[in-house]
């Protein structure tokens, strides 16, 4: 018997044992039934419930702070800031006597600038210096700032003056302890209703918001010393809030 092999027999050979070993191949990718994994049934996680809480305090400000800032102008650049040196200086100098700290005095901005008349054409130079302080005895801030003012003349303009509460140590604790009931006693509430009872803290977080500075409205220009003096500061009060977040665990 004779058989006859041709081109065409043999690529007809190829391609079946291809698509053959390409089957076997993606079936032996496949997992079996029998091999598949399936997901573990463990017990349902600890239930429990988050509160937020909110604590606030009242205190009383404990320091003064003074934004002021002193002008002077001339022809020549030199003159004005020789001027405007010298009513800082003075500035300053009433500061520390009145018993202002070092520490809490600082220069906040030196401005040197041209003036023009109303042509376009220069006329002169304007300086300004501009400064900052903290008055710790509230008892002296009036007095403190009318000594500033009368110091510098007609040099100065009071920018800004607001009371602030720096020293919150203390009611930061107070604040605590009321956010952190207020958040237990809202999370009794709830695990009362629910049919539950109250588990073990498992996390606390907290935000505390700082009293703002409470500022006076409008700059305030030495026009007359005397009525500087008459200037009713009131301290008055500030708030100090402390919200917490509390996870309670339920049993």
């Amino acid at each position: 018997m004779t058989i006859t092999v041709n081109s065409r027999t043999i690529a007809i050979t190829v391609v079946a044992a291809l698509a053959i070993l390409a089957a076997y191949l993606i079936g032996s990718a496949r997992p079996s039934v029998a091999g598949a994994a399936t997901p573990s049934t463990g017990s349902p996680a600890d239930t429990g419930i988050t509160v937020t809480g909110t604590g606030k305090v009242t205190g009383s400000p404990d320091t003064l702070r003074i934004s002021l800032s002193v002008t002077a102008t001339s022809q020549d650049v030199d003159t004005a800031l020789a001027s405007a040196n010298k009513s800082a200086k003075a500035v300053q100098d009433a500061f520390l006597g009145k018993g202002v700290d070092k520490k809490d005095l600082q220069t906040s901005n030196v401005s040197i600038q041209p003036n023009y008349n109303s042509k376009g054409a220069p006329s002169g130079y304007a300086v300004t210096e501009s400064m900052t302080a903290s008055v710790r005895d509230l008892t002296k801030a009036g007095a403190t700032l009318a000594a500033a003012v009368a110091a510098g003349g007609n040099a100065v303009r009071v920018d800004a003056v607001s009371f602030a509460l720096e020293d919150t140590s203390g009611l930061v604790s107070g604040a605590r302890k009321g956010a952190v009931d207020d958040a237990k006693a809202k999370a009794e509430q709830y695990a009362a209703a629910a049919g539950r009872s109250l588990g073990a803290v498992q996390s606390i977080s907290e935000v505390v918001t700082s009293p703002t500075p409470q500022y006076m409205d409008g700059p305030l220009y030495a026009r007359a010393t005397a009525n500087v003096a008459l200037v009713p500061l009131q301290a008055g009060s500030q708030d100090l809030s402390v919200q917490v977040t509390v996870v309670y665990a339920l049993s």
